[in-house]
C-alpha cells in the first residue's frame, strides 16, 4: 500500500511525505482518501485514527491500494480543500473522514455533490441526516446521540437522580446532543435544569460551571469531544461537585485520561464496546472483532495507548473492504460506476459485525447500529472499567 500523509505547519504550509512506496499500481488499484485531524483541538481523535489506517495491509478486497492521508488541522475550511484535492487531483474512489462533526460536514457536502462516497469518523448525526442530497453518499459508524443519551438517562434513573445539567461544545456536535437531550428528557421524567456552552479553544469554563452548580443538578452531562471535554470536568471537580458526571464517547482516548487526571475518577461515559472488549461478556456480538483489532493495535502501539477513535477508523476500512468486494463484481475502480457501486453496497449492508457495533444499513439509515453499539464504562484508577 502506498500511503501519503500531509501535515500542516504552523504557517499553514502543507508538506506531503511518502511514507511507503509501492511498485507500479495495477489498473484495478483502489484509491482511498483519508482526512483526519492530527493537529488542533481534534488531534486526540485524528492521531489514533491515522495510526489504525497504517495497520492496514497493502491490499483492499484483493486489489492494490493507495491511501492518501491528509490533515485538516481541525479546520473546516481545510477539510473542504482537502476533499476537493482528493477528488479532483488524486481521483479517490472513497473518502474516510473527518475526525470531528464540524469538519465532516463540508467533506460530506463536497464529496456528495461529486458522487464520491464518504465514511465519516465523527459522531454527529448532522453528517448523515437528513438522508437527502449529498448526505445520501455519506455513512456514519458512531451511534446516534439518542442511543448514548438514553443509556445515560437510564443509568441516572437507576441511581434515583432526575435533575440534569449539560455543558456542551458550541458546535454541531454539542448542539446535536443537546437537541436530543431536550427531546428525551421529558419522556424519561428527567428535568433539564441548565444547558451551558463553550468553545473547543476556550481556556476556562468557570462562568458556565458556576451557572450549572447554581441550578443544583443531580448529574452533569458533558457534550464534548477530544481533550476539550476534560475542561468542564476539571472545573466541576475543583468546585467540589459531588453529583454524577457523564461524558459522550467523543472523549474516549488516553489523551483525555491524561489531561483530566484524577478529576475524572468515578465519572461515566457511554462508549463503543471495543474500548473494553477484553472485559465484555462472551455473548456480546462485537467481542471477537474487538479483540482481534486490539491484538493488532497492542502489538504495534501498546495496550496503554488504546483509543476508541482508532477502532472507528478500523471499522471504516472493514466496511470499505466489504463494499469493494461487492462493487468489484460489476465494475472497476477509478470510475463513477465503481463509486456508485461502493455507495450502494454500503447502503445494503446487513448484519455486518465491526469492532464498534453490528451494522444494518438501509436507504433511510446510513448509521445502522442499535443499542449494542454502546456500553457504559466508568473511569477507575485512570482506566476504563466496564459497568453495563
Amino acid at each position: 500500500m502506498q500511503i501519503v500523509s500531509q501535515w500542516l505547519r504552523l504557517g499553514g504550509v502543507a508538506m506531503a511525505v511518502s511514507l511507503a512506496c509501492a511498485a507500479g499500481a495495477a489498473q484495478a488499484q483502489i484509491n482511498v482518501g483519508v482526512i483526519v485531524s492530527t493537529t488542533g483541538p481534534g488531534a486526540s481523535l485524528g492521531i489514533p485514527a491515522e495510526q489504525s489506517f497504517k495497520l492496514w495491509p497493502d491490499t483492499l478486497a484483493g486489489q492494490k491500494m493507495t491511501m492518501i492521508i491528509l490533515n485538516d488541522g481541525t479546520d473546516s475550511n481545510m477539510a473542504a480543500r482537502n476533499t476537493s484535492k482528493l477528488i479532483n487531483e488524486d481521483k479517490v474512489d472513497i473518502i474516510i473522514g473527518s475526525s470531528t462533526t464540524p469538519n465532516s460536514i463540508p467533506v460530506v457536502e463536497e464529496a456528495g455533490r461529486q458522487g464520491v462516497p464518504v465514511i465519516t469518523l465523527s459522531g454527529g448525526k448532522a453528517t448523515v441526516m437528513p438522508q437527502e442530497g449529498p448526505r445520501t453518499w455519506a455513512f456514519k459508524l458512531s451511534p446516534t446521540e439518542a442511543i448514548s443519551t438514553r443509556r445515560v438517562m437510564d443509568h441516572m434513573l437507576k441511581q434515583g437522580k432526575k435533575r440534569m445539567a449539560t455543558i456542551g461544545l458550541a458546535n454541531s456536535y454539542g448542539e446535536g446532543f443537546l437537541e436530543v437531550v431536550r427531546e428525551i428528557a421529558p419522556e424519561k421524567g428527567i428535568e433539564l435544569v441548565a444547558a451551558e456552552k463553550y468553545n473547543a479553544t476556550d481556556q476556562s469554563v468557570t462562568a458556565q460551571v458556576l451557572k450549572v452548580l447554581a441550578s443544583k443538578p443531580d448529574a452533569v452531562f458533558i457534550l464534548s469531544s477530544g481533550t476539550p471535554g476534560a475542561l468542564p470536568q476539571i472545573e466541576l471537580a475543583e468546585r467540589g461537585f459531588k453529583g454524577l458526571v457523564y461524558q459522550t464517547q467523543g472523549v474516549a482516548n488516553n489523551d483525555f485520561l491524561r489531561v483530566g487526571g484524577k478529576s475524572l475518577e468515578g465519572s461515566f461515559m457511554t462508549v463503543a464496546p471495543v474500548l473494553v472488549a477484553d472485559q465484555l461478556p462472551d455473548d456480546n456480538p462485537t467481542k471477537k472483532a474487538g479483540l482481534e483489532y486490539l491484538a493488532k493495535w497492542d502489538a504495534r502501539y501498546g495496550a496503554e495507548t488504546r483509543s476508541l477513535f482508532g477502532a472507528t477508523a478500523w471499522d471504516a476500512m472493514l466496511l470499505t473492504e466489504a463494499a469493494s468486494r461487492e462493487a468489484l463484481k460489476t465494475t472497476k475502480p477509478g470510475t463513477p460506476e465503481f463509486r456508485k457501486a461502493l455507495r450502494d453496497a454500503m447502503e445494503g449492508m446487513q448484519g455486518f459485525v465491526g469492532t464498534e457495533g453490528v451494522y444494518n444499513m438501509t436507504p433511510q439509515d446510513h448509521n445502522g447500529v442499535d443499542e449494542t453499539s454502546q456500553v457504559l464504562v466508568t473511569i477507575e484508577n485512570g482506566d476504563w472499567k466496564y459497568v453495563e
